[in-house]
């Protein structure tokens, strides 16, 4: 079954080279109870390891069955590990975490994919244990830790027992007892292989060889070999992908978090300070984009705002609405010569002092006609807008924002009430739709009249300030722009040397255009700088998988002497750290939505956390675990076995 010839092994130590193993020849057939006795430094546990597959020798050849050890990769070993060797430490090398019953299934995570309540249930029963099912290690005795390690060493049914050290932390008591279930072991005929430096349990095996600063000194054979009678079954070898392995891994990983809970809490922090920041930027920058997009959509769309401009006389530039003034006559024409212009309101507008009773406000008076209403989105929540008879009749009707409502009226009913607009009367015949604050103006504090009426009654003009245009198609908007401007320079026969300061046209559109996409950008940017935190928690994510690889390294070492493979190991690290960001993510996801609805309930604004920002700050929070989970993983997939189990 083993047989190796000429094995070497030796150590860099500083600048000398130390010879452990110097030229090792021996074989071991199958179903044997072969001891190997020696002083400390001897070799005897490094060519155990060399045997059990944990260390690889410097020289010389190892046959197992009929594979040469040499030949076969870090994964295949591991098979090999995990289905023809089960290993029993001198140190027990348990995890302190896991029960009992869960310590012993451990090797079943990389062979079955699971652990396996009943079949650990029916090692520990062998081994005296069926009532310490579910102890930790630090509640059990050094004796009961041991059989635990037996228990888990032939969970996989092994052919080979390897036992370093196998009693040398017990009573004499618990010695007796783990002889005995070794000798049972191997009259079942599994072969079993113990290093000791006791005589009295070296000569309880079948065969004795000592060893003495790296040779063999004596090979002792106590009883004669007798071949097993009953073969082992066939090994099958395999590395097949299962889900039940991912599941596990998450399991453990869970586990892990839940046993570090403040470091595991730290970890998260970042990630969920990231992912809320993320989901409550843009969800408020969402809110804050549609609030400015009401705001603007309810000045009105598809509008050009005509004002008299600047003209020069002897090349000085004069103030603007020098020697032109516009008029409602103008408003009517251009409407009339430019098909593409759906509607006009020509307006005029002016401060004024307007009292109810006690009360008086000073606030923003314009003047508009009846298309006013439907082209500003300003058709009243209550009472109604003035006809164009009124208009004609230059009658003292008002329209008044909530903001002049709530200052003049507070919570009583204005319509039907009489006020005073500087010093005139006014009836309040309608309430204009609450529209808020547009920048530093509020665009409910004003209060609209006949525009014939501001005109002759309240300002005394016999002009008006500006003309609000409305295009019937929003692609036609440049071409109108174009047209009423030469049409203005047309009727007022406007000099060439002035004719591009003499009107000012606003393009609604285009402001409405350039703030909305400011808003996007300045999102974005929010948006970004959270993100910028995701990555810092990716960062902190792993410098803390690092310490945690640093700090479990003997268990990576148990882990792989049972059999985990590189790829097994990558996947248990890249799952703690996914885990970490999953939960992170999820709870930022809450924190975030927390934000968004307590400013949303502050500020007024309707922001709303949609499914977008949550798969996109979710799904990055898991790229991130993934990334900066991916390098302590494969850091903790390298390490060797035997200097991980080495690790102090």
């Amino acid at each position: 079954m083993i047989e190796i010839k000429n094995i070497t092994k030796s150590f860099q130590m500083g600048d000398t080279k130390v010879d452990v193993l110097k030229g090792i020849s021996l074989k071991i057939e199958r179903g044997d109870f072969v001891a190997i006795m020696g002083p400390s430094g001897s070799g005897k546990s490094t060519l155990m390891n060399i045997l059990g597959l944990l260390d690889i020798p410097s020289s010389g050849s190892y046959l197992l069955g009929d594979k040469e050890v040499a030949t076969l990769s870090e994964d295949e070993l591991a098979v090999i590990r995990r289905g023809e060797i089960g290993f029993i430490f001198q140190q027990f090398n348990l995890l302190p975490r896991l029960e009992a019953w869960q310590n012993v299934a451990l090797p079943l995570i990389y062979s079955e994919g699971k652990f396996d309540f009943n079949k650990s249930q029916k090692l520990l029963g062998k081994v005296g244990l069926a009532d310490r099912l579910h102890h930790k290690t630090n509640e059990v005795s050094g004796g009961q830790q041991q059989r635990i390690a037996i228990a888990r060493s032939l969970i996989n049914e092994p052919r080979i027992i390897f036992a370093d050290e196998p009693t040398g932390n017990l009573d004499s008591k618990s010695e007796k007892e783990i002889l005995a279930i070794l000798k049972d072991l191997n009259n079942q005929g599994i072969t079993v292989i113990i290093v000791t430096h006791e005589d009295e349990i070296g000569h309880e095996a079948n065969r004795l060889i000592r060893m003495r600063d790296g040779v063999i000194q004596s090979d002792e054979r106590f009883k004669p070999y007798q071949p097993p009678k009953d073969q082992l079954p066939a090994k099958t070898y395999g590395n097949q992908f299962s889900w039940k392995e991912i599941l596990e891994h998450f399991h453990q990983g869970y586990r892990t978090l839940t046993a570090n809970k403040v470091r595991s809490i730290l970890s998260m922090l970042g990630i969920l300070i990231g992912v809320a920041a993320v989901v409550a930027m843009l969800a408020l920058g969402s809110g804050a984009q549609k609030s400015i997009e009401d705001q603007l959509s309810s000045m009105g769309s598809n509008l050009l705002v005509l004002r008299a401009g600047n003209i020069r006389v002897g090349g000085v530039m004069q103030e603007s609405g020098t020697r032109i003034r516009i008029t409602m006559d103008d408003a009517f024409a251009l409407k009339n010569e430019i098909p593409a212009i759906a509607d006009v309101s020509p307006n005029v507008s002016g401060r004024g002092q307007v009292t109810y009773l006690n009360k008086n406000w000073n606030t923003s008076v314009a003047g508009v006609t009846p298309s006013y209403a439907r082209m500003r989105t300003s058709t009243p929540d209550y009472g109604r807008f003035f006809s164009d008879d009124e208009g004609q009749q230059r009658a003292l009707v008002a329209v008044i924002g909530r903001t002049v409502a709530r200052e003049l009226f507070g919570d009583k009913n204005p319509i039907g009430s009489m006020i005073k607009i500087n010093r005139i009367n006014f009836s309040v015949i309608g309430l204009l739709p609450e529209k808020g604050a547009s920048g530093p103006q509020d665009q409910d504090d004003r209060i609209l009249i006949p525009v014939q009426t501001g005109m002759y009654r309240l300002f005394g003009k016999n002009y008006v300030d500006s003309i609000d245009i409305q295009v019937r198609n929003k692609n036609d908007i440049d071409d109108v722009e174009e047209s009423v401007k030469a049409a203005m320079i047309k009727r007022y026969r406007v000099p060439l040397s002035s004719s591009d300061d003499a009107f000012q046209i606003f393009n609604m559109a285009e402001l409405q255009n350039a703030i909305s996409q400011s808003s996007k950008t300045i999102s974005t940017l929010l948006a970004t700088i959270a993100a910028i935190s995701l990555v810092v928690g990716g960062i902190g994510i792993m410098n803390i998988m690092l310490v945690s690889v640093t700090e479990r390294t003997k268990e990576i070492g148990l882990r792989k002497a049972v059999g985990a493979m590189r790829s097994d190991i990558l996947m248990q690290f890249l799952t703690e750290s996914v885990l970490v960001s999953f939960l992170g993510g999820f709870m930022g996801i809450v924190l975030g939505w927390a934000i968004t609805f307590t400013f949303s309930v502050i500020i007024g604004w309707n922001a709303s956390v949609s499914w977008d920002s949550i798969l996109l700050a979710f799904g990055f929070s898991v790229i991130i675990g993934i990334v900066f989970g991916i390098y302590p993983a494969h850091k903790a997939s390298k390490l060797h076995p035997i200097e991980a189990l080495r690790y102090e």
